[in-house]
C-alpha cells in the first residue's frame, strides 16, 4: 500500500475522533475508511506514537477512541481545534509561497507558537503531507525588494495615509525617476507585490512594482484618499493590470476546448460550444499584455474573432515571432 494512502487514512481518522462527541469504535473506522481492524488499531498505534492524545475508553459498555483536549488548552482558547491547528501548520508551504515582506517574519512567529503547542513528534507526522498535497511556486515570481522594510514602510504609510517619496525604476521606460506618491493599496498577483498608488504630478493611480523601488521615504504630509481606486483594482485585467474591459470573443480548437472549459479564467466569461467540437469564449476584460500573451500561449489553437484592433494585435506579433524563426542570409 502507497505511503501516501496511509498518512491520509491517519488524518481521516484523527479528525473524525475528534468530531466525535461520544468518540468512535474501531469497526466505525474501519467502516469510515474502508480498511480492516487490524489495520485500524494499527493506525491508532501509529497516532499514539505522533504524540497525539488519543486514548480507549467504555462508553456505554462499548470502547470508543476519543481525543484528550487538555494538553491543547492553549489552542481551545484561541478557537482552533487540534485539527485546526495542524491544518494550519501543514499550510505554511502554501502561506510562505505567497507572503512575502513584510509578512515573512510574522508568519515565521507564528508557525513558530504552533510548532511549540504541537510538539515535536507530532509536527514530524504532519510533515509526511507535503509528500500527497504539493505546492508549486507560480512562474515567474518577482524578486523581494533589496530593502526588506519597504513594502511594511508602505503598508504603515498606505494606513495612516501618509505620502512617500520614492526612486523607482521603470522597466518600460527603461529610466529611474523620484516620485510623489499616495499610496492606497498593496496588492499580491503573479508572482509579485504590487503598489496601487495616486501620483499627484500627473493626476491620476498608477500600479507600481515594490521590488523596484530604489529608494523610500515617509513624509509628514498627509492625504485623503480619492474616489478613484475600484474595489478590486486589477479585476478587470487577466493579469496586474488597469483598463476598461471590452468585449473579447476568442475561438478554440477541440484540442484546446476541454481545457478551455474546465477553468474560470473570469468572473466575466461565457462558453459555448461550436459545431466542430471547440468552443467560443466571451470575456468583458481589458486588452492589456497579460490577455494578449495568454491568447499567444495557445498558439494555433486559437482564433481572434473581435475585437478586431486585439486580432491585429495579436497577428503582428505572430508576424514579428515568426521573423525570429526566419533564415538570415549570410554575411560574406
Amino acid at each position: 500500500m502507497p505511503r501516501n494512502a496511509e498518512v491520509i487514512r491517519q488524518w481521516q481518522i484523527l479528525r473524525h475522533i475528534e468530531a466525535s462527541r461520544l468518540g468512535a469504535s474501531i469497526d466505525e473506522l474501519a467502516t469510515l475508511t474502508a480498511v480492516t481492524t487490524r489495520t485500524i488499531r494499527r493506525d491508532l498505534e501509529a497516532l499514539q506514537e505522533a504524540g497525539f492524545p488519543i486514548y480507549d475508553a467504555p462508553v456505554d459498555g462499548r470502547k470508543r477512541w476519543r481525543l484528550d483536549g487538555q494538553p491543547f488548552k492553549a489552542l481551545g482558547s484561541l478557537g482552533f481545534s487540534l485539527s485546526e491547528a495542524c491544518a494550519l501548520y501543514f499550510s505554511r508551504s502554501m502561506l510562505e509561497g505567497l507572503a512575502g515582506a513584510p509578512f515573512r517574519d510574522d508568519l515565521a512567529r507564528a508557525f513558530a507558537k504552533l510548532e511549540t503547542a504541537l510538539g515535536a513528534p507530532m509536527r514530524r507526522f504532519i510533515d509526511r503531507l507535503p509528500g500527497v498535497i504539493g505546492v508549486k511556486a507560480a512562474p515567474g515570481r518577482g524578486e523581494e525588494p533589496a530593502d526588506q522594510s519597504t513594502a511594511a514602510r508602505l503598508v504603515d504609510a498606505a494606513f495612516h495615509r501618509r505620502r512617500v517619496e520614492m526612486r523607482y525604476h521603470s522597466l518600460s521606460h527603461r529610466r529611474t525617476k523620484d516620485y510623489v506618491v499616495e499610496p492606497y493599496r498593496l496588492l499580491y498577483g503573479q508572482g509579485a507585490l504590487y503598489l496601487i498608488a495616486f501620483v499627484p504630478e500627473y493626476g491620476e493611480t498608477r500600479t507600481f512594482a515594490v521590488n523596484r523601488i530604489r529608494h523610500l521615504s515617509m513624509l509628514d504630509e498627509h492625504f485623503a484618499p480619492g474616489d478613484g481606486l475600484p474595489a478590486d483594482t486589477f479585476d478587470d485585467s487577466l493579469g496586474v493590470y488597469t483598463g476598461p474591459p471590452v468585449t473579447v470573443v476568442l475561438e478554440f480548437d477541440p484540442r484546446a476546448a476541454g481545457y478551455v472549459r474546465e477553468r474560470r479564467w473570469h468572473r466575466s466569461q461565457h462558453v459555448a460550444d461550436l459545431p466542430n467540437g471547440g468552443v467560443r469564449l466571451t470575456l468583458e476584460v481589458s486588452d492589456d499584455w497579460a490577455l494578449r500573451t495568454w491568447i499567444l500561449g495557445y498558439g494555433s489553437l486559437v482564433r481572434v474573432v473581435s475585437p478586431p484592433s486585439l486580432a491585429k494585435r495579436v497577428l503582428d506579433q505572430l508576424e514579428e515571432a515568426r521573423t525570429q524563426y526566419a533564415p538570415r542570409p549570410r554575411a560574406r
